[in-house]
């Protein structure tokens, strides 16, 4: 426990912080400006853009959600793309050159859906795991940053024909993480292309932050509901100024996302189409937090598969305890009492 620099109360608030809660929610005394200059703080360790460009004359990037407006000489939020005085190019990303890491994975494997997927009744089959070394986010308990060390320049890029290509006949789904693909949705979208015309049936799945393009996301969801992947959306809060003080960017575009991507759900019931997560954050995501999320899926429909996962350590929210059993079971009775119908609680070995 620590005192919240805000309210003077004694809550459970991260060192990185120092902020509860309740103040971030109410923005008191303007916390998120302080919260937003530690997220610059925390991208100039790393070498990245300290918040989403918005220059007037700035070419505007339509890639992901965040739409940067980029100045003269000057990279988008991701780090992949750079005004170079006349237009945009491309460090990373496209068809030709994905910035990412790959492995197979045996199923039954640890994904975020398998308790409602077919691959996990796939055993001696594999699931080709794709990481997408850039985001969209700057999410302070990032479980998997060490992506942001990487030379984006220096690093060696894999085309899309390279990594379809690895597929085979042992391949029963490729899944999209990372970092997260929404920064690199062509580069995707043109792999699950060529993957499928070459290689046969094989299921598409991402599991992504939701900031992308609607007109990539359309296609991405397509890919999905056709090959009898999904598309699992990691839903970090429902309150946006909790989400920008937690990833340093709004949440309005993901949740219009999962929206527009839950039209599609009625073409295919089963195996789910759509599917929802939350990490429970000891001091930042609460049963509340929980609740206005699974009423938010369940206006959708009640069915979509929701899965509350425990939290590890990570980053800089380094100072936080693991979830507790008692925030865990509230916050999963808080997403039923909303009319959720499929919940579930993943890691459960990390519970307290």
């Amino acid at each position: 426990m620590n005192l919240c620099r805000v309210c003077g109360e004694e809550k459970l608030v991260s060192k990185t912080l120092n902020a509860c809660i309740d103040c971030i929610r109410k923005n008191k005394n303007d916390i998120l400006s302080e919260i937003l200059n530690f997220h610059a703080k925390t991208r100039r360790e790393f070498n990245l853009p300290e918040e989403i460009p918005n220059s007037d004359d700035g070419i505007e990037c339509k890639i992901c959600g965040n739409e940067c407006r980029i100045p003269k000489y000057k990279f988008g939020y991701c780090g992949l793309r750079l005004n170079d005085g006349t237009k945009i190019s491309h460090i990373g990303g496209t068809s030709k050159a994905g910035l990412i890491h790959w492995y197979f994975d045996p199923l039954p494997t640890n994904c975020v859906a398998s308790w409602v997927c077919e691959g996990s009744k796939q055993y001696g089959k594999k699931n080709l795991a794709v990481f997408y070394q850039s985001c969209s986010f700057n999410c302070l308990f990032c479980q998997n940053w060490h992506f942001r060390e990487i030379n984006i320049k220096r690093a060696r890029k894999i085309s899309a024909e390279e990594l379809a290509d690895v597929v085979d006949k042992e391949t029963f789904c490729i899944c999209y993480f990372g970092g997260d693909p929404s920064t690199q949705i062509i580069h995707a979208i043109q792999t699950s292309k060529i993957a499928i015309e070459k290689k046969g049936k094989v299921r598409i799945c991402w599991e992504t932050n939701g900031n992308m393009n609607k007109k990539f996301l359309e296609i991405a969801v397509k890919l999905s509901l056709e090959s009898g992947g999904c598309i699992k959306f990691d839903l970090k809060a429902y309150d946006e100024n909790l989400n920008i003080a937690l990833c340093g960017v709004s949440n309005r575009k993901t949740l219009e996302n999962f929206k527009f991507a839950c039209r599609f759900i009625d073409k295919r019931p089963e195996p789910p189409l759509v599917i929802a997560s939350t990490l429970i954050i000891p001091g930042y995501i609460d049963a509340d937090e929980v609740y206005k999320i699974a009423k938010f899926i369940r206006q959708f429909d009640e069915n979509i598969p929701y899965s509350l996962l425990a939290f590890y350590p990570q980053f800089y929210f380094y100072d936080l305890p693991t979830t507790s059993r008692k925030l865990m079971n509230e916050c999963v009775d808080a997403a039923r009492s909303a009319g959720l119908k499929r919940v579930h609680v993943g890691n459960v070995h990390l519970l307290n």
